[in-house]
């Protein structure tokens, strides 16, 4: 997508860029819906996906939940973007991991793409950042710092309450798997 004027880019440019991305369903963000919740970090600390403690883009180096409200009050705009697939079967790995996969890339191809346009932006992705193969948390710095992006789930936000709050749905169905991620914009 060409844009003839990039420093007056509407959101619904963004959301045309994000379908030609691969995304599914994109939506304006609502802003009023970034509420930044303990009960989420602590189901971080839980470590179920095992990332708690082991990299740049969890917690507990993402830092204070504070400091995610703080960050993202900066911002007055956003975009939501999903990743539905169908699924074979109720529990279906495979499809799982493959549409996770096709997520992550569509979502890191895009957050570039929208980096470009707005240097100061905030992606917020699906689980933790897999660019490098072993995150160098907490040994040495980030080898990425402008690739990194944070999960919304890291942030502290309810994922589900903010696709409902935007106008999209979380949940589309028996035999379905979405994934979220979005971008803030000043």
């Amino acid at each position: 997508m060409i844009f003839n004027d990039p420093q007056n880019i509407t959101i619904e440019e963004l959301m045309q860029l994000a379908e030609e991305a691969g995304f599914t369903a994109s939506a304006p963000l609502n802003m009023d819906a970034l509420i930044f919740r303990q009960e989420v970090r602590d189901m971080c600390s839980a470590d179920q996906c095992r990332s708690y403690g082991r990299s740049w883009s969890c917690p507990p180096a993402v830092g204070s939940l504070e400091h995610s409200a703080e960050r993202a009050g900066r911002y007055h705009r956003g975009i939501i973007v999903q990743t539905t697939g169908q699924m074979r079967r109720e529990i279906d790995y495979h499809s799982i991991f493959k549409y996770n996969d096709q997520h992550v890339r569509n979502f890191a191809s895009y957050a570039r793409q929208v980096r470009t346009l707005f240097p100061g932006c905030l992606p917020m992705g699906a689980g933790a950042c897999r660019i490098c193969r072993k995150c160098t948390y907490p040994d040495r710095p980030c080898r990425h710092p402008d690739k990194l992006i944070i999960s919304m789930e890291a942030y502290g936000l309810v994922v589900n309450d903010v696709c409902k709050a935007s106008g999209l749905e979380y949940n589309y169905g028996d035999r379905t798997m979405t994934f979220t991620s979005c971008i803030l914009l000043d």
